[in-house]
C-alpha cells in the first residue's frame, strides 16, 4: 500500500530534536528524506550521552529513522554545487540554523528559490527570524521559561521547574511538519512553495491557550498548582494508600458517580461541592477531605471502582510500566528495528493511524554519511566525481 507522503522529497540541514522530529514525522508518512550532515561530526546529538548502544547514541536514534545520510560540506564550493542539485531535486526543505545562517552561506531562501520556485521551504527557530529576538539561542527551557509554562508548571513556593520532556522542540517540530502539509496541499493549487516558519517561543505561547485568555479576562496571573486543573475539581493527583492516582471528575454528572463510587454520595449533596464552580471554590476544604477517603486503600482499588462506573481515574506510570502497558503496545507504540551497527532497537511508534495509508518505520536511523555514495549517484554524479569530492573534503 502506498504511503500518504510517498514521492514527497524532503532534504533535512537540520540537527538536534526539532527539526529532526518535524523531518522524522514526514519520513514516517512515507517521505523521502535526505539528511545532510557535517562531514566527519554530523548530527550534534550523535555524540551525545550516555547511553550508547555500541557506540550509536540513543538520543540520535530516537528521532532519526527512516532517513539517509548525506554527508555535505556547505562551505566547500563543490559542496555547494552538490547542495544546489539536491534543491532542484527536493520537494521540502528543513534547517533550524540560527537566523542569517543560510543567507550567510548564499543560500538563502529567495536565492533556492530561483532554483526551484516549487520548493516548500522550513526554518525553526529559538524566537523566529524576525523581532528584537531573531538572534538568540534557543533552546527548549529558554522557550518554557519566556513563553509563559514555568510561570504554571510546579508548585507554589518551589523553585521553578520546567516540563520533564522537550516539549518546545517537540511542539515545534510538530508545528513545522503541519506548516510543510500546508504549505505543500496550497502549492497544488497555486504551483509555487513558499517559505514557512515557526519557533519554539510562538510554540508555547500558542499553547496557553485558557491561561492567556483568562489572564486577559482578569489581569491576574495563575498560580503553579502542581498537578491540579485550575478550573475543574477534582482534577488531579490524589494520593492515595499506597500511591497517587490521577482523578478526572471533569462535570457534574461524574461527581455524583465518583461520590457514589467513594461510599460517600453526602458529599454530592453538599452544598459547597455541588457544582464544579462550588467544588473550586472549596478546593482546599475537598481535597484533603478525599485524600482522607482514598487513603483507606490502595490506588488500584479505587481505580477499579471508579472505571466501573465511568469515572476517568488512573494511574501514574513509570517510563517501564508505560513500555508494558497493554494498550500501549497494542497500538504499536514501541516498534524494533535492526540497526547496523546496535543491532536489533526499540524506537517509539507512529502515533497517527491511517486506513488506507498506513505510515510504517521501514529503516532505522542511519549511520554518518551511510548514504552518500547512493544519493549522490541519484543525482547523476559518477564514482570518479564522488572519489574526488571526497579527496577535496567537499563531501
Amino acid at each position: 500500500m502506498q504511503q500518504a507522503l510517498a514521492g514527497i522529497k524532503v532534504l533535512d540541514l537540520s540537527r538536534i530534536l526539532t527539526g529532526p522530529f518535524a523531518s522524522m514525522l514526514l519520513a514516517d508518512l512515507g517521505a523521502e528524506v535526505v539528511k545532510v550532515e557535517t562531514p566527519g561530526t554530523g548530527d550534534d546529538t550523535r555524540q551525545w550521552g550516555p547511553p550508547f548502544v555500541a557506540g550509536e547514541s540513543t538520543y540520535f536514534l530516537s528521532v532519526n529513522r527512516n532517513k539517509k545520510s548525506l554527508t555535505l560540506n556547505l562551505k566547500h564550493p563543490r559542496g555547494q554545487e552538490v547542495f544546489l542539485r539536491l534543491v532542484r531535486w527536493a520537494d521540502v526543505l528543513i534547517e533550524n540554523f540560527r537566523p542569517g545562517t543560510m543567507e550567510r552561506l548564499g543560500l538563502g531562501y529567495e536565492v533556492l528559490q530561483e532554483h526551484n520556485p516549487r520548493l516548500v521551504y522550513c526554518a525553526v527557530s529559538g524566537f523566529g527570524l524576525t523581532g528584537p529576538y531573531r538572534d538568540k539561542p534557543g533552546y527548549d527551557v529558554l522557550a518554557q521559561a519566556m513563553g509563559g509554562m514555568m510561570a504554571v508548571t510546579g508548585e507554589e513556593g518551589r523553585p521553578p521547574v520546567k516540563a520533564g520532556m522537550s516539549i518546545a522542540d517537540i511542539g515545534a517540530g510538530m508545528y513545522a511538519a503541519f506548516g510543510i502539509l500546508a504549505a505543500l496541499w496550497a502549492r497544488e493549487r497555486t504551483g509555487r512553495g513558499q517559505k514557512v516558519e515557526t519557533s519554539l517561543l510562538e510554540t508555547i505561547v500558542s499553547w496557553q491557550t485558557y491561561f492567556a485568555t483568562a489572564f486577559w479576562a482578569t489581569g491576574q496571573e495563575p498560580r503553579k498548582t502542581g498537578s491540579v486543573h485550575p478550573s475543574i475539581v477534582p482534577y488531579q493527583a490524589l494520593k492515595a494508600r499506597d500511591q497517587y492516582m490521577i482523578v478526572a471528575v471533569g462535570n457534574d454528572a461524574l461527581w455524583q458517580k465518583f461520590c457514589e463510587a467513594i461510599g460517600r454520595p453526602d458529599l454530592a449533596a453538599d452544598p459547597r461541592f455541588a457544582t464544579n464552580k462550588d467544588r473550586v471554590v472549596n478546593r482546599e476544604v475537598l481535597i484533603p477531605l478525599l485524600e482522607e477517603i482514598l487513603g483507606t486503600a490502595p490506588a488500584a482499588h479505587w481505580i477499579e471502582r471508579l472505571e466501573a462506573v465511568g469515572v476517568p481515574a488512573g494511574p501514574i506510570y513509570s517510563l517501564a510500566q508505560v513500555w508494558s502497558d497493554p494498550q500501549v503496545l497494542h497500538r504499536e507504540m514501541a516498534v524494533e528495528v535492526d540497526h547496523p551497527r546496535a543491532g536489533r532497537i526499540k524506537v517509539p511508534g507512529i502515533p497517527i493511524k491511517f486506513s488506507a495509508t498506513p505510515g510504517a518505520v521501514r529503516t532505522p536511523p542511519p549511520l554518518l554519511g551511510e548514504h552518500t555514495d547512493e544519493v549522490l549517484r541519484a543525482l547523476g554524479y559518477s564514482n570518479e566525481e564522488i572519489a574526488r569530492m571526497r579527496e577535496e573534503k567537499a563531501i
